[in-house]
């Protein structure tokens, strides 16, 4: 199959390409650098000639909660438009874990958008719900950061390897649509605040990290389970933590 893959120079289109091409697909990364821009459209249309499939994994460049809003919700328009016009049979997108329950993020309230938008289109899809990334740790602890002080709530905290979310939405685009939304997540569960300072410890980073139950992630006061699937729900990835941390120090 020829799967086009929207953000597949990043962190896990990249991942997302080779796993396809390792599987015997044609996949073809897309991006403003391959010359697509799902913002404005320029492009879609012949890099969806032909496709059977499309994956979104593109992220917005800002942050700013309205300009968040206004990547997801435009380029997803547009790329179900052309998906349409190109007859493409599956459209396969990746989101986050527990997006409903942080009405105070605007980055979680632009996926809540974007996941309405491709459930009333036009085209069958799949969305592939994953965890907060292995890799995102030390951006995590530097955003949370005060001084030498690192505040992270003690909240249920589940993240998985940017590898494995990689083979679940790869794996999502290689079967048909029809699952709806399923639930990826790492195969242990930790105190958010722990894990941290875990990960500080092994990486030599001097600053402390505190427990603080009213420490903001993004703009939201976290519940317990916040960041984590209901129980039994999710599919468990297989790199755990420990394993992924000795590699990364």
């Amino acid at each position: 199959m020829k799967i086009v893959v929207i953000g597949g120079t990043g962190l896990i289109g990249g991942k997302v390409v080779g796993k396809l091409r390792e599987r015997g697909h044609d996949a073809v990364p897309a991006a403003p650098s391959t010359g697509v821009n799902t913002l404005t459209g320029e492009g879609l249309a012949d890099a969806l000639a032909g496709a059977q499939v499309v994956v979104d994994v593109s992220n917005s460049p800002s942050f700013d909660a309205a300009a968040v809003l206004e990547f997801f919700t435009t380029s997803t328009r547009n790329l179900l438009t052309a998906e349409a016009a190109a007859g493409v049979a599956h459209h396969v997108a990746l989101s986050i874990v527990g997006i409903e329950g942080l009405p105070e993020n605007g980055y979680f309230q632009a996926k809540v958008a974007q996941e309405h938008l491709i459930k009333e289109g036009p085209v069958p899809y799949s969305i592939v719900r994953a965890t907060q990334f292995f890799e995102f740790v030390k951006g995590i602890a530097d955003t949370a950061a005060d001084g030498d002080t690192v505040r992270i709530p003690p909240v249920l905290f589940q993240p998985m390897a940017a590898e494995d979310v990689a083979e679940a939405v790869a794996g999502a685009a290689a079967e048909p649509p029809g699952k709806g939304t399923v639930e990826v997540a790492g195969p242990d569960v930790f105190r958010f605040d722990e894990l941290v300072g875990k990960a500080l410890r092994a990486w030599n980073d001097p600053r402390t990290v505190v427990a603080d139950r009213h420490a903001r992630y993004f703009g939201s006061e976290l519940r317990e389970r916040s960041l984590v699937p209901d129980e039994g729900r999710a599919h468990l990835a297989g790199l755990r933590f420990d394993d992924w941390l000795r590699r990364s120090a």
